[in-house]
């Protein structure tokens, strides 16, 4: 199986990490499929507050939340209750709410911290528990176009016709040239069993297909074996609440190989207890993450020697887009001497949101805390560079080639 991982330059816009560790335990020497019931206590999420109150009462949580949560104590240096002043006999519709309440957050001048509507929480509630409703296609932004970069299979644009490597040029009329990566990924996704036009280039060739939306059954977790020695896999995101059982899967298919590449390029973070998890996976000792909360206070999250399930040579690919929860990974595996990292800097994203559900099914995601590396770096803004560098260029991509995968087998097979 050919990943259908291709090097692209992505800024994603929804980084979630949990603040709330859901330890689990594995058997060190035996890792089989029965031992995936051990990890039952990674909840799926079903946090959605179904309780209601008025517009200006929605206002007011949202207000609080922020004021006895963020992480930062002093709010971006401002007197926090000008704002319960500000609206305090302003709010008379939810959309007056949710104006004020996005405003007060765009003054933490925090792009992390994000209210949702009843939609947008749902949403994001839905892809934490692996369902979404779409046509199961992945799309990039190149050059200001956008891309589809894999279509699955089984899915509703699959049998509609849509191919790798079109070109979108609209969704339902809508001109997405130029767009951002989520404002054509909104459009795409819906309600299940709603219709769908694709305006499409391939080639030289302006087609329009016309499907329907589906539930997506959705996997993070892509791998195959490079050699008989040498296997590969692929996490593209940790929202996902089975992401560490899709990973065990993987590797008794991979059956133990003597080296093991990890891709993580692309990978924008998810959940907190994700990253902790699968980085226990690879080590039976030693720090993995420290994350800093609102009064100073520190905590070490460490490896559990019964944690660990993977003892052999790693290399870790990561890119530009490589963030969050993913950072977390690479760093601890990096920081403990345990695996290489390949690619190109990461993304640089150090903070850690929480999910607090609202009022009237809203929803809000807020930074709590930062992590610092187990060496003690702040990585925010910043991201780390891998042992080594090796580019990937645009010729790459449309030629398929892949030096930073091709890298990590040549050092694999030189041990």
């Amino acid at each position: 199986m050919k990943p259908d991982y291709k090097k692209i330059k992505i800024r994603h816009y929804i980084l979630l990490a949990l603040s709330v560790i859901l330890l689990f335990f594995l058997n060190n020497n035996n890792y089989k499929i029965n031992q995936l019931k051990r990890i039952n206590s990674i909840s799926k999420a079903n946090i959605i507050n179904t309780e209601t109150t008025s517009s200006k009462g929605l206002f007011l949580e949202s207000w609080q939340v922020i004021k006895t949560n963020y992480y930062n104590r002093n709010l971006n240096s401002q007197n926090w209750y000008k704002w319960k002043k500000r609206y305090a006999n302003k709010i008379k519709t939810d959309e007056d709410a949710y104006v004020a309440i996005n405003t007060m957050l765009a003054s933490l001048d925090d792009s992390y911290s994000k209210f949702m509507s009843e939609g947008e929480f749902r949403e994001q509630n839905n892809a934490i528990n692996s369902r979404l409703y779409g046509i199961g296609i992945n799309i990039a932004s190149i050059s200001g176009k956008i891309y589809i970069v894999n279509v699955l299979k089984d899915a509703p644009a699959y049998a509609a016709g849509i191919r790798p490597g079109d070109i979108i040029l609209k969704v339902n009329d809508n001109d997405v040239n130029g767009a951002s990566l989520y404002h054509t990924a909104q459009l795409i996704k819906g309600e299940e069993n709603e219709s769908i036009e694709l305006e499409l280039l391939r080639g030289t060739e302006k087609f329009k297909k016309s499907t329907k939306r589906e539930e997506i059954n959705v996997k993070t977790i892509e791998y195959k074996k490079i050699t008989d020695e040498i296997g590969y896999i692929r996490i593209s995101s940790f929202i996902g609440a089975d992401t560490p059982k899709e990973f065990i899967i993987a590797l008794n298919k991979l059956q133990n190989p003597k080296g093991l590449i990890l891709d993580l390029r692309g990978n924008a973070g998810g959940l907190f207890q994700n990253a902790v998890i699968i980085s226990n996976f690879f080590l039976d000792k030693g720090n993995i993450v420290q994350v800093v909360a609102r009064q100073g206070k520190k905590n070490i999250y460490t490896a559990k020697p019964e944690g660990c399930i993977y003892k052999n040579p790693v290399v870790v690919l990561v890119d530009g887009s490589t963030a969050s929860a993913s950072e977390i990974v690479a760093s601890a595996l990096k920081d403990n001497n345990r695996a290489i990292l390949v690619g190109s800097r990461t993304y640089g994203k150090g903070l850690v949101q929480k999910i607090f559900p609202l009022y009237n099914k809203t929803g809000m995601n807020l930074t709590i805390a930062r992590y610092l590396t187990p060496s003690g770096k702040d990585i925010n803004k910043k991201g780390f560079e891998p042992d080594y560098t090796i580019n990937f260029t645009h010729s790459d991509f449309i030629n398929d080639n892949d030096p930073q995968l091709a890298y990590a087998q040549k050092y694999l097979e030189k041990l």
